[in-house]
């Protein structure tokens, strides 16, 4: 009896479970990317137009990307809390919208919709940030694949609680944001004890490498298999029976992954973990991110790093390490003396505050080259229905659904290709960020000569690309500027993407889709020999762009602004490249 009660406590404290559980709560948490299928349900019973849908959507993306106050208290509150407060917000808002929405509760003006829109949605900062800390507390030495699986399944949530409303067969369609209020918070609810750190540097084993490859094994069949029921879905009209097996087969691809903690907890005897350091050894002027190291007399190792002379660097290891050691040791003694004044503002690579991190240029090259990136991606994504539309296609759901595919993939293909880069090589990982928005920038290219199937290889590349960003920027910013605020800054990066979309989207794809729709209108008008009076009221009337002249021009400079960002990206790689050094050299080794 005491064997298994043993035993439990292994399984439960396994931080590849705590991985596992945050994996199935990111895969329900991707609340924003189902607005496209709420949003009609929404319109229909309140009899809104587009422009009041589209403020929906604004509240949504604000929502969904402002999570400062998440930030914040990621800081000062434990996992749980932070579930249970982004389930009750996600209950309250979508929960009220589906009251309205059933005429259960009376209608709110357009202001007080777009206020529960947002409480709804910013709800998904809490699981995002929840997730992220604490995954990247436990495999701090794994950030990239951490980051890029986790984000990924995110982008995956609307395909699978699209087909869990395939599975109802009902024809109430608000029955979706029923579960879209349900759903979360009851996962969210149901693993806030599970996600937590454990001590996962302390978890290390050999068959590490192996488990993240059966993941992304996992990760690869999933997508394949979502690609594949709904080409299946869209070209015929499944049986309930079929439709309920394939979603049967969806979950068991879901629940997989746990097979590894399960096999960590029986193989304990014969695989002994190894300790692993949250950073690289000391005598490479890397400081802990550890709480019980940040007031050890490791923080003067800022002052080692500057005060050591150049040639120390040349030296062999171990006379390298001596040499490091007995200047602190002479800066310990003057700092006892007050001799040295020690400097506690962080170096990069140390622990970092949101202020500090602020005044940091490295920090605003990031966000600058990631409002670039994904900000150009984030605007094909919410505007390929028109861009679909203008060069002939009658139905856009099926780029939509692909888009998301080729998101989690670049999600999942950027976490692990930049970690082989910076473990492999020591190399910073923004040189895997610059390759995926080159590919951005070729898949916005495409988009602008609007070729016989440049629509299907354009959202590759440009899904391909966005989904990048989000496994990489993460990543990256812990490493540079620590973990213990990561949450803080993580959701200060997020504002890129409506700052991005707001840009590109609202001021230019926008503005020059109208004024090329309002050339054609007029062009019909003059030649068909209208009344001045009737093309007026035309102008009122939602306008429709035909062509590739559509998207041409703002496609082109999308395209220019994706190479601007992967030269920002270059820029950081060469200001980075000796901090990757040092906090990789060691794990090279």
């Amino acid at each position: 009896m005491g064997r298994v009660a043993e035993r439990m406590r292994a399984f439960s404290t396994n931080r590849w479970l705590v991985f596992v559980a945050a994996m199935w709560l990111q895969s329900m948490a991707g609340i924003g990317y189902l607005f496209g299928a709420i949003s009609p349900v929404v319109k229909a019973a309140l009899g809104y137009n587009q422009r009041q849908v589209a403020a929906l959507g604004v509240a949504k993306d604000l929502g969904d990307c402002v999570g400062f106050l998440a930030g914040t208290l990621s800081a000062m509150l434990p996992a749980w809390a932070m579930l249970l407060i982004g389930a009750a917000q996600n209950f309250l808002g979508y929960g009220w919208l589906w009251l309205i929405v059933t005429r259960q509760a009376p209608a709110l003006p357009l202001w007080m919709m777009c206020v529960l829109i947002f409480v709804g949605t910013n709800g998904e900062t809490y699981f995002n940030t929840a997730s992220l800390v604490t995954c990247i507390q436990n495999f701090p030495k794994s950030r990239g694949p951490t980051v890029g699986i986790l984000k990924g399944f995110a982008g995956l949530s609307s395909a699978i609680l699209t087909q869990l409303y395939a599975v109802m067969h009902t024809p109430d369609h608000a029955t979706l944001v029923f579960m879209v209020a349900v759903g979360p918070s009851l996962v969210a609810i149901g693993l806030m004890f599970v996600i937590r750190p454990v001590g996962g540097h302390r978890q290390v084993r050999p068959s590490d490498k192996n488990s993240f490859m059966f993941i992304y094994t996992i990760c690869l069949l999933l997508a394949s298999y979502l690609v594949g029921v709904m080409l299946v879905q869209d070209f015929m009209q499944l049986s309930d029976n079929m439709v309920v097996s394939v979603t049967v087969i969806l979950f068991i691809l879901l629940i997989l992954p746990v097979a590894i903690p399960v096999t960590l907890t029986l193989s304990s005897k014969t695989e002994h973990p190894i300790e692993e350091s949250l950073l690289a050894e000391p005598s490479k002027g890397e400081s802990s991110t550890s709480q019980e190291k940040e007031d050890q007399p490791e923080v003067i190792l800022s002052e080692v790093e500057e005060e050591k002379p150049k040639e120390i660097d040349s030296l062999p290891p171990s006379e390298r390490r001596k040499r490091i050691a007995e200047l602190q040791a002479k800066l310990v003694q003057a700092a006892a003396r007050g001799g040295v004044r020690i400097r506690r503002r962080p170096h990069r690579g140390e622990n970092f505050t949101l202020m500090q991190a602020l005044v940091k240029a490295d920090f605003w090259l990031i966000w600058l080259s990631l409002v670039l990136g994904s900000g150009s991606g984030l605007t094909v994504i919410d505007n390929l229905g028109q861009m679909s539309q203008s060069v002939g296609f009658k139905d856009a759901h099926i780029f939509v659904s692909l888009t998301s595919i080729w998101n989690f993939l670049g999600r999942v293909g950027g976490g692990y290709f930049s970690e082989n880069i910076v473990r492999e090589h020591t190399y910073p990982r923004h040189i895997a960020l610059a390759i995926a928005q080159i590919l951005m920038a070729a898949g916005h290219f495409l988009f602008a000569m609007a070729w016989p199937g440049t629509m299907y290889l354009g959202t590759f590349l440009v899904g391909l690309g966005y989904g990048a960003h989000w496994a990489i920027v993460p990543a990256a910013v812990s490493e540079l500027f620590g973990v213990k605020h990561f949450g803080a800054m993580y959701n200060f990066l997020t504002v890129a993407n409506p700052t991005g979309s707001l840009i590109f989207s609202g001021v230019i794809a926008s503005n020059l889709y109208d004024y090329e729709a309002g050339k054609q209108a007029h062009h019909q008008s003059s030649w068909s020999g209208q009344s001045l009076q009737n093309l007026s009221l035309l102008a009122d009337g939602p306008l429709k762009c035909e062509g590739a002249v559509c998207f041409f021009v703002s496609s082109l400079i999308m395209s220019a602004f994706c190479i601007v960002g992967a030269g920002l990206s270059l820029i950081v790689v060469h200001r980075t490249k000796r901090v990757y050094v040092n906090l990789y050299r060691a794990v090279q080794a």
